[in-house]
């Protein structure tokens, strides 16, 4: 018996000594998705996120290897069904309507981002801007459908493009808007 309870100990003790050095010298966990090199080719003229201040971005953007290849053409950022939606940028908006059955609201940017110039989109949404419509960065363009999504939960996928080539959406953001983390309260003395 008295065996067995020191068989017992020195396992737990091997165990601590060997697990505590691999726990304390690990990463810390991800609190946010990587973000992603920014393309030269984009202005980082973003002013918002489209949902809340800092969504978890639950899909990233996966450029595909030729034109008709597989790939996530967008990021699909984390939002629950009636979430406001709201321009990154201003522009003008260039399509509010149904898609294939989902709520898609599209928007080019303001001169100034290149030859053809950029263009965003937003799915799935309940528009809340018509076509031609100058919209403000940060002005709200509708709202997250509760279907139509194309996550396991719902989500806004968030696109740009110039002209028939997809870029990356989180190269809109600035570094400031992007690798903006939490709010800290500090005391006043």
């Amino acid at each position: 018996m008295r065996a067995k309870r020191c068989v017992r100990v020195c396992t737990r003790l091997i165990l601590l000594v060997v697990l505590t050095p691999a726990i304390l010298l690990s990463p810390p966990p991800r609190l946010f998705a990587a973000a992603p090199a920014p393309d030269a080719t984009v202005p980082a003229v973003g002013r918002a996120w489209p949902v809340g201040s800092r969504p978890e971005v639950l899909r990233g953007w996966e450029p595909p290897a030729t034109a008709y290849g597989p790939g996530h053409r967008g990021v699909d950022l984390a939002a629950a069904p009636g979430t406001p939606v709201r321009a990154v940028a201003g522009g003008r908006v260039s399509f509010a309507g149904r898609v294939a059955g989902k709520g898609v609201v599209s928007v080019e940017l303001l001169p100034g981002t290149g030859e053809p110039p950029l263009r965003t989109t937003y799915e799935p949404v309940t528009a809340t801007v018509e076509k031609d419509e100058e919209v403000a960065p940060g002005e709200v363009i509708g709202t997250v459908d509760a279907t139509g999504s194309h996550c396991t939960a719902t989500c806004l996928h968030w696109g740009l493009r110039r002209g028939e080539t997809y870029l990356n959406p989180l190269s809109l953001l600035p570094p400031w808007l992007l690798h903006r983390g939490p709010s800290r309260l500090l005391p006043v003395y």
